[in-house]
């Protein structure tokens, strides 16, 4: 190998350009097409399609991705013997399961410079208290979304999950309005709402919640994961216990379709879930070093930039922040101040015995 000192000028300041940015050229090899592949198991729509033609052409490979729609199903896949991901982006109790079952490739931080630009707030996670498998990649908050002229016309307030559980309210919007199809996130604002922890796992409680969420559930036109999104947006619900990004988008649509009424969102006084996802390496992957350069390249400020000026995902990433949109920046979902942060909560694994009682819960919810 030729010592740096003894290398062109221009080719000395090309590799340092490509360092600083989070990845270097993969060497030449006989079998190129499956020697530079990424393998990404990721979230529908969770990376701008931009930033993954950055990266191919930076780092000469190819990304190529699988989508999981929910936590769970990324975890049955997994069980059911998917293999070959070099990097999956999971949300934390999420990774207390993969952490659990060993699959995990604990990260090398000397190849990771940019880890630097993520706020302290987001690192030393209960779930992974000293990062060692994962980094910080984006995050949704779970909260209310709503019609504002609508909302403004009945004269509801927007700052309490009471607007989704008692009958005052619900009667002015009965069939208008929906929740999670998810048992821990409707059970967590259930929770909030009663005065208890988002992770309380005191079964009494969990019980009381279950009674909230059963006298509200006449009101609700239905759970739902994914088309409250089209519906808030055209006019037909008016409330939504859904995520941040979704609802982003939502206000999006309606804005450019010129609909009569804007989208808006907020966080209940009670408090409310934070998902954060993060990037972890699969003992099944078989590019470890490149899977490190991507982590890298994500983690510079540009890079991740294009995330959430596409979705309008919250962003744990300081550097970020001169590459997006103002009005983003000011959004205090996107980036909460101190005050907001300390409202919100990150959904924690249950064990075998508690997945088993909350699955008998939901299955009353539903049923009844």
């Amino acid at each position: 190998m030729r010592h740096w000192l003894q290398l062109p000028l221009a080719a000395i300041i090309l590799a340092l350009s490509l360092m600083l940015d989070g990845c270097m050229q993969q060497p030449a090899a006989s079998n190129h097409a499956s020697a530079n592949i990424l393998q990404l198991f990721n979230w529908n729509n969770y990376i701008a399609p931009e930033t993954v033609q950055h990266f191919e052409t930076l780092c000469d490979c190819h990304v190529e991705q699988d989508y999981f729609s929910d936590n769970e199903e990324m975890l049955a896949k997994l069980a059911a013997g998917a293999s070959g991901y070099d990097l999956i982006v999971p949300t934390g109790n999420a990774m207390d399961t993969l952490i659990r079952q060993g699959v995990l490739v604990p990260l090398d931080k000397s190849l990771l410079p940019n880890l630097k630009n993520i706020h302290p707030a987001y690192l030393k996670t209960q779930f992974d208290p000293n990062n060692k498998y994962s980094v910080p990649y984006a995050y949704t908050l779970t909260l209310l979304g709503f019609n504002t002229n609508k909302i403004r016309e009945l004269g509801l307030p927007v700052d309490t999950w009471a607007l989704i559980f008692e009958p005052e309210y619900l009667k002015k919007i009965k069939g208008r309005v929906t929740v999670l199809d998810s048992p821990r996130e409707l059970m967590a604002a259930a929770l909030l709402y009663l005065g208890y922890a988002a992770n309380d796992q005191d079964e009494a409680h969990w019980n009381q919640a279950k009674e909230l969420i059963i006298r509200a559930k006449p009101y609700w036109a239905a759970f739902s994961n994914t088309s409250y999104i089209r519906e808030i947006a055209i006019g037909d619900l008016w409330v939504v216990h859904g995520y941040s990004n979704d609802l982003f988008q939502a206000a999006l649509d309606a804005k450019k379709t010129g609909r009569p009424f804007t989208i808006d969102y907020a966080i209940p006084k009670q408090g409310a879930v934070m998902s954060l996802d993060s990037m972890v390496l699969h003992k099944s992957g078989k590019h470890p070093d490149l899977a490190h350069q991507f982590i890298n390249f994500m983690l510079d400020g540009k890079n991740s930039a294009e995330l959430t000026n596409l979705i309008g995902s919250g962003n744990p990433n300081t550097a970020a922040k001169p590459y997006i949109r103002p009005e983003l920046v000011h959004n205090t979902v996107i980036f909460p101040d101190d005050g907001t942060l300390s409202r919100l909560a990150m959904i924690t694994d249950l064990n075998h015995q508690q997945r088993r009682v909350l699955s008998r819960i939901w299955t009353e919810i539903k049923l009844r």
